[in-house]
């Protein structure tokens, strides 16, 4: 296997060539150091970079595997965190050079998962000023640019962890994502990510944006990689107030059933609502695949779907404010001018308005929660667009310019309101090249077969297979 192989191989793939020792976690990390070293003048994914961190753990995994104590399927495999993940003894910015000298005294609970699973972090990935953004612009350490074109966007506020799995820089990366920011940058890139239930990932040792919509999440390659790290980051911690007491199963056990009979939606206000004509049709395209494979489809109404955006916006505005108040007080002149606009925006809104979203936010889980006594899962766009330019304030929607905060965020903020699990997988290209996503949504803590749909579409397609060509 060439090097370039083992940094687009699945988590699956490695942990068999380690595990026969074929392949050394030694071997594995100098692969994806070159491919940064390649990449990263391109893409800007990284902001602190451990290569000889990496290589010194890869070292140690060898020699533990060699004495016969193999972790598991991540033992030796590469993690990116986005740069809001406290890591202890190395610095945590939150994508802002206020905090370009903080360094944590200790992991955070995500991070202290993958290394006990043996993971070796190879980086911190670059993101959105306090994930306080969709696209993944940076003016403190530099824009985030698609792997599929440098032109266009990554994605935010998680657009280095996208760019980082969709080159092959990273096996596994972690985002977070407040009203998108796993989704949308995997659109985008081309990958898998996986918003999982709120309460089911600890959120302890992350800078939050907003406390009651915060979701970290896995952005990979394949849909087997998602349930390969959901088993080991998933489960109740007390250190996070908001962590659920429920069983974890092992994510994998479901991947291979077969999908006859299950209950899909489609979401008729999804396709109501700005779409692109090519995306429509690709994703449409999807749906009668999933459907070919004996689920069967139904349309079902989200009623509150236009309200969505008003109710997340409200909520994560107060929240975020709240938070950074007196990083606005302190360091405002030091902000990226957009995310001081909406921190300050969001200490107009009164606790009156703050209430009444809570209040219009119970009611659209009532009505989303209603749809799952006909269906199983919930099926549509991840995004109404392909990536559009950096820096691009609007875009073109059949016509009719969109902004672009409110057009990429449309199909993600009403699952981040709900907190239940939605998964985005590839689906297609655009005729300019440019990856198209299919979001599945289901119950909350049904992981299990919202990753299922997503694998049995996966397993029939070849669209996961395909790699962006990255000209340094």
């Amino acid at each position: 296997m060439t090097d370039v192989n083992l940094c687009y191989a699945s988590v699956r793939a490695l942990s068999e060539l380690v595990s026969k020792k074929q392949v050394s976690p030694v071997e594995i990390i100098e692969a994806h150091l070159q491919r940064i070293s390649e990449t990263e003048p391109v893409l800007n994914s990284f902001i602190t970079l451990l290569a000889d961190e990496a290589q010194e753990a890869a070292r140690r995994a060898e020699a533990m595997i060699n004495r016969g104590n193999h972790l598991g399927p991540l033992h030796g495999i590469p993690v990116g965190l986005k740069d809001l993940f406290n890591t202890g003894g190395v610095k945590t910015t939150s994508g802002s050079r206020i905090f370009d000298n903080y360094v944590p005294i200790e992991d955070c609970t995500v991070a202290s998962k993958f290394r006990a699973a043996g993971a070796i972090l190879i980086g911190k990935l670059n993101m959105h000023q306090f994930a306080y953004g969709p696209t993944g612009e940076n003016p403190d350490y530099g824009h985030m640019h698609n792997p599929w074109d440098p032109e266009k966007i990554a994605g935010g506020s998680s657009g280095g962890s996208g760019s980082a799995a969709a080159s092959g820089q990273c096996t596994i990366t972690m985002g977070s994502d407040t009203g998108g920011s796993v989704r949308i940058p995997s659109s985008f890139c081309g990958i898998v990510g996986l918003k999982p239930t709120y309460g089911l990932v600890s959120r302890n040792g992350l800078t939050p944006l907003s406390w009651c919509l915060d979701h970290p999440g896995p952005m990979v390659r394949t849909v087997e990689d998602a349930a390969l790290t959901m088993n080991v980051i998933s489960g109740f911690d007390p250190k996070d107030v908001a962590s659920a007491r429920v069983n974890i199963p092992d994510y994998t056990e479901n991947l291979n059933k077969s999908i006859q009979g299950l209950r899909v939606g489609i979401v008729k206000e999804f396709f109501d609502a700005p779409l692109d004509a090519e995306v429509e049709s690709i994703v449409r395209k999807a749906i009668s695949h999933i459907e070919s494979m004996g689920a069967e489809i139904h349309e079902v109404s989200m009623p509150m779907f236009e309200q969505s955006q008003a109710i997340s916006g409200t909520i994560l505005m107060c929240e975020a404010a709240a938070y950074h108040r007196e990083l606005l007080r302190d360091h405002a002149e030091e902000l990226y001018a957009p995310v001081r606009l909406r921190l300050e925006s969001g200490l107009l809104i009164t606790a009156a308005d703050y209430l009444k979203a809570q209040q219009a936010r119970a009611l659209f889980n009532t009505s989303v929660n209603a749809l799952y006594q006909t269906v199983d899962v919930l099926v549509g766009p991840s995004q109404p667009i392909t990536a559009p330019t950096l820096l691009a304030q609007s875009v073109e929607i059949n016509g009719t310019r969109v902004g672009t905060t409110a057009a990429v965020t449309q199909y993600s903020r009403p699952y981040n309101i709900t907190g239940t699990p939605a998964i985005t997988v590839p689906c297609g290209f655009s005729a300019s090249g440019m990856p198209v996503g299919l979001q599945i949504a289901g119950k909350a803590f049904d992981e299990s077969t919202v990753l299922q749909v997503a694998h049995a579409y996966e397993s029939t397609t070849d669209w996961h297979l395909k790699h962006p060509d990255i000209a340094s």
